[in-house]
């Protein structure tokens, strides 16, 4: 069966907006959220973004059913001991709803900017997450590394990319893979090389949603997010069926919505019951 995420940057949103559109979509049939990992916003630097951990820690202490993840928290901000520690704890106060999103970080710059030794090179950042990833397993198991105490709740993993290193970490530790929306293309030649991994795909959209203008929300969607490519869809509900359902169709069972509008309450309502509930 199809999964619904909100994808939400806390990214010019208050604490307060972020557990208002979290309220809205976990009452609208949602069945997540995923924030972004960021000490600044990629190619936005002037504006603020909330500490990721943190806000998700918030979100779920105040929703009871949505799970709560990232697309996704960058390895290098955190050691793994201490992130496998995080993880367990949250896990176990949302009573297993947290999912952990990693990568290996998409925004060198900031590692420069604030000091943060990632590795040299995307294939240094790659060794990281691989060694990072074995670290994870054995800090939650139960040999000399194990940490106390152990999860209460199954912890899925979630990584993304195509690249050739990342599919082999898919194929060896993951249970969900997100394929970046502009290669979907790739989807049929990658979908049998990544394992027991199920998939997952970010959609940004400009919904038009009733009463709303379709050139308004076009241009506007367009000129904030048409860098995104074939990322980024537009359109009223029955055209959005019809681009989710033939998504389903290629195997995608999970979909990361980010809206154009940054997730007005009135968007995710109308959205979930002319897309999602039809």
């Amino acid at each position: 069966m199809t999964e619904w995420f909100l994808f939400l940057p806390q990214v010019r949103l208050g604490i307060g907006d972020i557990v208002e559109r979290a309220r809205v979509a976990e009452a609208n049939g949602f069945d997540g959220i995923a924030f972004i990992d960021h000490l600044e916003p990629p190619g936005a630097t002037h504006q603020s973004i909330w500490e990721a951990m943190t806000v998700a820690t918030w979100v779920a202490a105040r929703t009871e059913r949505l799970r709560i993840g990232h697309l996704v928290l960058c390895d290098a901000f955190r050691h793994p001991a201490v992130l496998a520690k995080q993880a367990v704890t949250l896990s176990d106060a949302c009573g297993g709803r947290f999912e952990l999103g990693l990568g290996s970080g998409s925004w060198p710059q900031e590692f420069e900017r604030f000091g943060i030794e990632s590795g040299d090179d995307a294939s240094g950042r790659a060794d990281r997450l691989a060694r990072d990833l074995d670290l994870l397993t054995r800090y939650w198991g139960e040999g000399e590394l194990a940490q106390q105490p152990p999860p209460t709740h199954r912890i899925p993993l979630l990584l993304g990319g195509t690249g050739k290193r990342t599919m082999e970490l898919v194929r060896t530790h993951a249970d969900w893979w997100n394929i970046p929306s502009h290669q979907l293309d790739r989807l049929p030649r990658l979908l049998p090389t990544v394992g027991s991994a199920r998939v997952s795909l970010q959609q940004m959209v400009g919904f038009v949603g009733h009463g709303a203008d379709r050139a308004t929300v076009t241009e506007r969607s367009t000129r904030l997010f048409g860098h995104l490519g074939s990322g980024l869809v537009c359109g009223e509900a029955e055209e959005l069926r019809e681009h989710f359902t033939g998504l389903s169709a290629q195997g995608v069972e999970r979909f990361y919505v980010w809206f154009a509008d940054l997730a007005a309450p009135q968007t995710l309502s109308e959205f979930a019951d002319a897309v999602i509930n039809a």
